[in-house]
């Protein structure tokens, strides 16, 4: 099986793009207080509290989602290709 190393990127930036989308909806919603405890427990304790910034221009969320996607794409258009140069050795032998 071959993997589509552009279609992989897009799975993984458009899935990225969500839980971007996700995060903006939370930091919206949530008080600072609630914040800092979620992302404390998503990050095994390490205390996001000095550095939260709850007020974030529009444009800066934009460029943060641009950038998200493009990320996200290139890792998983890499990954692709990791994959299908893998596999082909594991198939064609050395």
């Amino acid at each position: 099986m071959k993997l589509n190393p552009k279609g992989l990127g897009l799975a993984f930036g458009v899935a990225a793009v969500f839980f971007y989308l996700g995060c903006i909806l939370l930091m919206t919603i949530a008080g600072r207080g609630a914040l800092v405890v979620f992302f404390n427990a998503l990050l095994h304790g390490l205390d996001i509290g000095p550095i939260l910034s709850a007020k974030v221009s529009f444009w800066m969320t934009i460029l943060g989602l641009v950038n998200t996607f493009i990320l996200s794409w290139l890792f998983g258009a890499l990954i692709a290709v990791v994959y299908n140069g893998a596999n082909r050795r594991i198939t064609t032998g050395p």
